[in-house]
C-alpha cells in the first residue's frame, strides 16, 4: 500500500525533476507518490485534467480505462486526443500525449469497459478514480476498494457544475499547524525581560474516517447552503435512469425536470434549486474541468503523500456562484 514507507532512494534525475515538490511536501511524501499505482476510469475533459495533475506529480504508474470512442466533442475539452484520432478508443488516443508529460511515469491504456473487469482486477491499484460512471458502477467499485483497502475517488463535470468525492476508509496524515509559544530573552543563562509570544509551525499527525459513496445518496443534516448537493443527486439519478448525461440540445424543455421533481419532493425543497436547473449543466466546459480536475488531482496527491488534511468527503462547485464547498457526509 502507498501509506507504507518507501525506503528506496530517488534517482538523481527524479530528485532534479521533483525538487520543487520535495521542498513543498518532503522527501518521504514524494517517495510515497513514486510508489503509487493509479487507475483512472473515464477520459473525458475532466478525467484528462486529473490525469495531467497526477502524472506531473510523479506517481509510479497510471492506467487509463475507457471503452468509449473519441468524438469531435472530446477535442474541445480533452487536450490529450489529437484530431486525427477521432473515432478511435479514447484511452488509447490519449496515451501518447499523456506519456509525454512525464517519461518517469508509466502510462498505460485499457480499451475495455469497467463493467467487464472482474473484481480481482482492482486489487492491482493503490488508488482508483472514476468519472462518467453510473451510481451502480460507483457503488460496486467503492465496495471493492473497501474490500481490498484501496483509496476511492469519484467526480465529474456537467457544464459549470462539478463534484469530487473521496472514500479513504481510515486515513492518517501529517499537517502543519501554527501554534503560539511563550518566549523570553536570556541573559547570563537566565530568563530576562518580559515574556513574548511568537508563532511557530508544528507538524502533527491526524486521523480521519470516511464513509462509502452510497451515503451520498441519502445524506441528512446538511448545511443550509447545500443546494448544489441536490443538483448532484438530480444529475446522478438522470445518468442512472438514462445511461447518459443530458445534452445541450435538451435545455428547453429541460429533460432534468422529472428527476429534479423527485429530489425536490423528497427533500421538500420548493423552488430552492430552480435557478440551478436553469443554469448551464450540459456538456463539459474546459475551465470548469480544470478547476474541478485540479481539486481532484490535489486530493489524490494529498491522500497518497499523506500530507495535509483531505476533503472529507464531498466537494461541489456551485454553478451559479462558481464557489466551491466541502460537505461532510456522515
Amino acid at each position: 500500500m502507498v501509506d507504507q514507507k518507501d525506503n528506496s532512494e530517488l534517482t538523481d534525475a527524479e530528485a532534479e525533476l521533483y525538487d520543487r515538490q520535495i521542498r513543498l511536501w518532503g522527501l518521504e511524501s514524494q517517495k510515497r507518490l513514486r510508489a503509487a499505482r493509479i487507475l483512472l476510469v473515464g477520459l473525458n475533459g475532466y478525467g484528462a485534467e486529473v490525469a495531467k495533475n497526477i502524472i506531473l506529480a510523479g506517481v509510479k504508474a497510471v492506467t487509463f480505462l475507457d471503452h468509449r470512442p473519441a468524438s469531435s466533442l472530446d477535442t474541445t475539452n480533452q487536450f490529450f486526443i489529437p484530431r486525427d484520432r477521432i473515432g478511435t478508443n479514447r484511452a488509447e488516443a490519449s496515451l501518447q500525449r499523456a506519456q509525454n508529460l512525464n517519461p518517469m511515469v508509466h502510462v498505460d491504456a485499457d480499451p475495455a469497459s469497467v463493467d467487464d473487469k472482474p473484481d480481482e482486477y482492482f486489487k492491482d491499484f493503490d488508488v482508483i478514480c472514476v468519472t462518467e460512471c453510473t451510481i451502480e458502477q460507483m457503488k460496486r467499485i467503492n465496495s471493492l476498494c473497501r474490500k481490498y483497502n484501496k483509496k476511492f475517488f469519484a467526480g465529474d463535470v456537467w457544464g459549470t457544475f462539478g463534484f469530487t468525492f473521496a472514500d479513504l476508509i481510515s486515513h492518517e496524515f501529517a499537517e502543519d499547524v501554527i501554534q503560539t509559544k511563550k518566549t523570553r530573552s536570556m541573559e547570563s543563562g537566565e530568563p530576562h525581560g518580559k515574556e513574548k509570544f511568537e508563532k511557530i509551525t508544528v507538524t502533527i499527525k491526524s486521523f480521519q474516517k470516511f464513509v462509502p459513496f452510497e451515503k451520498v445518496l441519502s445524506a441528512e443534516n446538511l448545511p443550509k447552503d447545500s443546494e448544489s448537493y441536490y443538483l448532484l443527486l438530480t444529475l446522478l439519478n438522470f445518468r442512472e435512469a438514462h445511461k447518459r448525461d443530458p445534452l445541450p440540445s435538451e435545455r428547453c424543455p429541460s429533460v432534468l425536470r422529472d428527476e429534479a421533481t423527485k429530489v425536490i419532493e423528497k427533500y421538500q425543497l420548493g423552488n430552492k434549486i430552480d435557478h440551478l436547473l436553469e443554469g448551464d449543466v450540459y456538456g463539459q466546459i474546459s475551465p470548469v474541468c480544470a478547476i474541478v480536475g485540479g481539486v481532484m488531482g490535489q486530493e489524490i496527491i494529498k491522500a497518497v503523500s499523506q500530507r495535509e488534511r483531505p476533503h472529507n468527503n464531498l466537494f461541489v462547485l456551485n454553478p451559479h456562484t462558481l464557489c466551491g464547498q466541502v460537505i461532510q457526509i456522515s
